[in-house]
């Protein structure tokens, strides 16, 4: 026997070998391993149900805490108002809140006011859960109500599954002693049930609890896997089981790819192992290799813009030019991330930055609205048809005196609307810049989170001054208290806490004036105060204006509400600081002793973020 035909014997058994090989490999280890992979992916959606569940009741439940720390409703539950209920009751309030049911009740489990939306269109039964008068004697969150505590769950209703979420009423700064709890409910009608399953992106059906499951139970067909879980309500009790079914394409797919996979390797087997000696390292190893290295390279670093460019026609490159598609779709999708994430807080700034622009712009304004009737009151025309009859009159008559005269007046008091023209101009010109300045400042804010500076407070409030406009600073003396220089220098987000102070000084400014005077005084004091077991920055400024009335004292910070005429004030201002300084983990109140005794605004930020260390002034 020839070497030839050994080799060929050889190779013939080796095929053999191969097929065998492949054959128990296939019904061993690749087809169980794409049965293992459904059944993880059956497990995998059943837990994107159970988040968007999850999420779904944590949304409901940010609404309830939304309206229990709703001034009104604190004020209701102590003196029930049916014009609170006729405006903020409304069917459009309900769909809006995408709630069936809104209730609030007392610490004694009283339902003091109940809402439901029709969601049958006036027709069919009312929902039995809206009915109820007194929360049931055995409802597991009357412990929770008394307590001031929040909660949220599952309930079966006559019209089915309802989630249903409680948060204690307080008095809308997050504070005061608890009143009861407001409850919402929301149906898992069939429409939210799909949208649901299409947020976890699998086939979701609800049904009842005819036979409990311990867990979760995983069972297999010839076409799909499906996994089981039960939901139990807030008594504890099987309320309804939720069932996944994944199809089965993995093992479809892995079938077809092994079978392709054996027909290929019977038909190619021969030529592929008499060149595989010689093209293995050159064809696959080494382009192989070279893909490995850029992935771990991808892997391990951060730059996305960096390709393979393998010039191959073959899998490899193939492969290659897939990863070189991929990487650049990531890093397109990256880019889109960070520029919508900057748009987002772009918009959530847009009301705060347009009120300070506003507030920049006002005095630019008055100051163009002179000038234009500055211009306009000129005697031009009269000037000009003087000049027109001066060369028509004769010379040396009484005529041409008089209009001498009169083009010399004029002249005069052109002149001096063009000296002070100028002057307004050079007023406009530097409200611009700080209107230039402002914009660049807001929109580096944007871009990133609040960038925390180490700052001396005194030199805060003077940078604070050069952004209020001019007729503020002529009307306002600010006294900045020498507590601000013994607290020193401190880390804290220096361009917010500058806005915040502008809108206060600028809001002091428009006190004094209400009060009727020509100038007043804001007093800006500081201190370094322990609360809650923290260090905690305390600003306190004090005005002598027109001081607000005690009902106003906890609205003020209202989105939308205003002391001050419509036309010029939109509510935003103290409502933006409010949701600024909450932002950096801080509260922001009001005090006054009563109309014509001033105001004082208290901020209190905590150090812990803000400041690394006592420095000396």
């Amino acid at each position: 026997m020839n070497i030839r035909t050994k080799v060929i014997s050889l190779l013939a058994m080796l095929f053999v070998i191969l097929i065998a090989l492949e054959i128990v490999v296939q019904h061993v280890i690749v087809m169980p391993s794409f049965a293992e992979l459904e059944r993880d992916d059956a497990k995998v959606s059943m837990k994107r149900i159970d988040y968007a569940l999850d999420v779904s009741l944590d949304n409901l439940a940010l609404s309830a805490a939304d309206w229990g720390n709703w001034g009104d409703v604190y004020h209701y539950v102590q003196a029930p108002n049916p014009e609170f209920v006729r405006v903020n009751l409304t069917p459009t309030a309900l769909k809006q809140l995408q709630v069936d049911v809104l209730m609030i009740a007392d610490l004694a489990g009283k339902v003091v006011l109940s809402d439901a939306r029709d969601s049958s269109g006036g027709s069919g039964p009312s929902l039995d859960f809206s009915t109820l008068r007194d929360l049931p004697a055995d409802f597991p969150w009357r412990a929770d109500i008394a307590a001031g505590k929040s909660a949220k769950g599952l309930i079966r209703t006559n019209l089915g599954l309802m989630m249903i979420a409680a948060a204690p009423v307080l008095d809308g700064s997050g504070g005061g002693r608890a009143l009861g709890a407001v409850i919402m409910g929301r149906l898992m009608t069939p429409e939210r049930v799909r949208m649901l399953a299409a947020r976890a992106q699998a086939d979701l059906i609800v049904g009842p609890p005819d036979h409990p499951i311990a867990g979760r139970e995983l069972s297999e067909t010839e076409s799909t896997t499906r996994i089981e879980r039960q939901l139990s309500d807030i008594y504890g009790r099987p309320l309804a089981s939720l069932e996944v079914d994944v199809p089965r394409r993995i093992t479809a797919r892995g079938h077809n790819a092994v079978s392709y996979a054996s027909m290929y390797l019977i038909g190619a087997a021969v030529a592929v192992l008499v060149l595989v000696v010689m093209i293995l390292n050159r064809v696959v190893l080494e382009p192989l290799a070279r893909v490995t290295r850029h992935a771990v390279s991808i892997g391990e670093g951060d730059d996305l813009s960096a390709r393979l460019d393998l010039d191959s026609g073959d899998e490899i490159g193939l492969l290659a030019r897939e990863f070189d598609s991929m990487v650049a779709r990531v890093e397109e999708t990256r880019n889109e991330l960070i520029d919508n994430s900057f748009q987002a807080g772009f918009a959530e700034l847009a009301k705060g930055v347009l009120h300070n622009l506003g507030n920049a712009m006002t005095p630019m304004t008055v100051r163009l609205v002179k000038l234009r009737d500055r211009l306009k009151d000129l005697p031009t025309a009269d000037l000009q048809r003087a000049s027109s009859e001066l060369k028509e009159v004769a010379q040396g008559s009484p005529r041409q005196a008089d209009l001498i005269e009169f083009l010399r007046l004029g002249s005069q008091e052109a002149a001096s609307a063009v000296a002070e023209s100028k002057a307004d101009l050079e007023i406009v010109q530097r409200q611009t810049q700080i209107v230039q300045t402002a914009l660049s400042e807001l929109m580096r804010s944007t871009r990133t989170e609040p960038a925390i500076e180490t700052v001396r407070l005194p030199d805060l409030v003077n940078q604070t001054l050069e952004i209020v406009p001019d007729a503020c600073r002529r009307r306002l003396i600010v006294d900045t208290d020498e507590s601000l220089g013994r607290v020193g220098a401190v880390r804290i987000a220096r361009t917010v806490l500058r806005l915040v102070l502008q809108n206060l000084i600028i809001n002091a400014a428009d006190a004094v004036r209400d009060a009727g005077r020509d100038k007043g005084v804001l007093k800006v004091a500081a201190e370094i105060v322990r609360e809650n077991d923290s260090e905690q920055l305390h600003l306190h400024c004090k005005d002598d204006g027109v001081g607000i009335a005690e009902g106003d004292l906890k609205r003020v910070f209202d989105k939308g509400y205003s002391t001050k005429s419509r036309d010029t004030n939109s509510g935003i201002g103290l409502h933006w600081c409010a949701n600024s300084i909450a932002a950096l983990g801080g509260r922001i109140w009001a005090a006054s002793e009563g109309p014509g005794l001033g105001a004082s605004l208290h901020l209190m930020l905590p150090l812990a973020a803000l400041r690394n260390s006592r420095m000396d002034p």
